[in-house]
């Protein structure tokens, strides 16, 4: 005979959820030192003519979720990250207004303030991880479409970011904002472990194709 369900339990749940992404979390850090060391190895085995011939102007489909007059934001990319100045200086020359994101210590939450020309970067500083940012004086903005760095995603709109938290925290204040990820091919993957804060994407675009709009 089957007794009766223990009653539900508000503390037991928390605790498994608590579990739950402290697996994950593990998980996700185990991912990001494979996929960074693929992501790598692809950038490096590409023929640096035709690297810079890539990422120069967003897919057509892409530009259907742009709407008039919105405000965009990238990111300034690292060695092996996709990517986003070319974006920054063609949203510029359409007349968007561009954004970077700024940050005013390693603690605080990241702003975004506007790249005036993209994109040249005489006028960007170095921010508190020697990564170029608009100065202090330039206006704040807050971004309709952000492009977003990953290390890995999924063809359904997944991400693994670099662990810090900041675009996941920004997103979660601003929920309103289109997420479209810029990557590798290399860096798709067939699953991403979840948590409850991870954002997810509307779009992903990489040389080869659009994943999206989901």
């Amino acid at each position: 005979m089957v007794g009766p369900s223990p009653p539900f339990s508000e503390e037991a749940a928390a605790k498994t959820d608590a579990v739950t992404d402290k697996q994950a979390a593990a998980e996700k850090q185990a991912l990001r030192s494979r996929l960074r060391a693929a992501r790598r190895a692809h950038v490096e085995g590409l023929d640096p003519r035709t690297r810079a011939l890539l990422f120069r102007r967003p897919p057509a489909p892409l530009l259907d979720l742009i709407p008039a007059n919105a405000v965009i934001g990238v990111y300034n990319a690292g060695r092996w990250e996709a990517p986003a100045a070319s974006y920054a200086a063609f949203f510029h020359e359409a007349g968007h207004a561009v954004a970077l994101p700024w940050f005013a210590t390693r603690e605080a939450p990241m702003q975004f303030r506007q790249w005036q020309v993209p994109p040249l970067e005489e006028d960007l500083e170095a921010d508190p991880w020697g990564v170029k940012q608009p100065p202090a004086h330039a206006p704040e903005m807050t971004p309709d479409v952000l492009f977003v760095p990953l290390v890995g995603f999924t063809a359904q709109g997944a991400r693994l970011g670099q662990g810090g938290g900041h675009y996941d925290r920004w997103f979660s204040a601003n929920p309103g904002a289109t997420a479209i990820g810029m990557g590798w091919d290399a860096q798709c993957v067939d699953a991403l472990p979840h948590e409850a804060h991870d954002h997810p994407l509307r779009a992903v675009v990489t040389p080869t194709r659009l994943y999206g709009p989901f």
